[in-house]
């Protein structure tokens, strides 16, 4: 028996799944569950695909045949509320689902979860929730390779490779391991091409983007004597004016932990309802700490928050304070 026995059980057993992931999905959302889908199909499963958010542009070519559907009650409640399993991919709260998380308690059939953050909500089962992986996609790998549900090659190995890729940011983050450089160059066996993902992926930019960038720079402020904390801020109305949307601020937050100096950074951004911040981190500040207090979370280097309650100027100088007064000390140590 394999660590996997619980979700391979699940999948043997049921015939009908929904597959969903996070608002705004990045590639490793999109990269697991189309691997995931994949792996459905071949067992000859029927397999939805539903997601809150539409798949951002720069990642339509993980999903060629155009099988991830956006979320419309009338059209999908029923399906979500009577398939056999919902499958959370690369989430462990339902709040991350927005308006669709009212349907995970509403249900009462399975709901599987595979995930790689920390805090899963109990209302999972089963549920394989492990943060030593790197990404949910390098989770799918494993559970593929361990179980040898199907074979591994390279219509999964692309999105695999894409989720893996970008969730430890080009092999640069503290999880890439000799390991994960060994999966990487199975990907590569199977015909993956980086230079062609990576275009794909970071290459295909629209103006609009661009001009939101120069908005994100301008509004750049750094905080502390030492300069340790760097904070973007960007509203809808910088959104409206650059005809950009939210999944074009991909990458922002890295840029500012280019900066000499700086150990934390932050990217505010204002939306309909109240606001979210991206947090990064570098060495053993935690993010996840500074998001954890906003009620948010996610990993130690990398963290979110996402307040409805509030507006942006009604807390971002309040979680601004908070992060430099509980950085202040171990900034000099990193």
């Amino acid at each position: 028996m394999t660590r996997y026995t619980a979700l391979l059980d699940t999948i043997n057993k049921n015939k009908t799944f929904l597959l969903t992931t996070h608002v705004n999905p990045d590639a490793d959302a999109i990269g697991s569950e189309m691997a995931l889908y994949i792996v459905l199909k071949r067992m000859a499963k029927e397999v939805k695909i539903v997601n809150f958010s539409e798949t951002p542009d720069f990642l339509e070519f993980l999903d060629p045949e155009n099988v991830v559907e956006k979320f419309d009650s009338e059209l999908h409640s029923d399906y979500f509320l009577k398939c056999d399993v919902v499958v959370a991919l690369d989430f462990n709260r339902c709040d991350r689902t927005v308006k669709m998380s009212p349907l995970f308690y509403q249900r009462e059939g399975v709901k599987m979860c595979i995930d790689h953050h920390l805090e899963p909500e109990s209302i999972f089962d089963p549920i394989f929730d492990d943060p030593s992986f790197a990404a949910t996609s390098h989770i799918v790998y494993d559970f593929i390779m361990k179980t040898g549900i199907v074979e591994m090659d390279y219509e999964i190995a692309v999105p695999i490779y894409a989720g893996i890729s970008t969730d430890t940011g080009s092999f640069k983050y503290d999880r890439t391991t000799p390991d994960l450089h060994r999966i990487a160059a199975h990907l590569l066996e199977l015909g993956v091409v980086p230079i062609e993902v990576n275009d794909m992926i970071f290459g295909q930019d629209k103006l609009s983007k661009f001009a939101l960038l120069g908005r994100a720079l301008n509004s750049l402020e750094l905080y502390g004597d030492d300069q340790r904390f760097a904070v973007m801020t960007l509203t809808q109305d910088d959104f409206y004016e650059s005809k950009a949307t939210e999944p074009d601020t991909e990458g922002f937050i890295n840029l500012c932990m280019t900066i000499k100096n700086v150990k934390i950074s932050a990217i505010f951004i204002g939306l309909k309802e109240g606001f979210k911040v991206s947090l990064r981190s570098k060495g053993t500040i935690s993010a996840r700490d500074m998001a954890a207090h906003f009620g948010g979370g996610g990993h130690r280097n990398a963290s979110g928050i996402r307040i409805r309650e509030f507006t942006l100027d009604e807390k971002k100088d309040e979680i601004i304070n908070y992060i430099l007064a509980n950085t202040s000390e171990v900034s000099q140590n990193v």
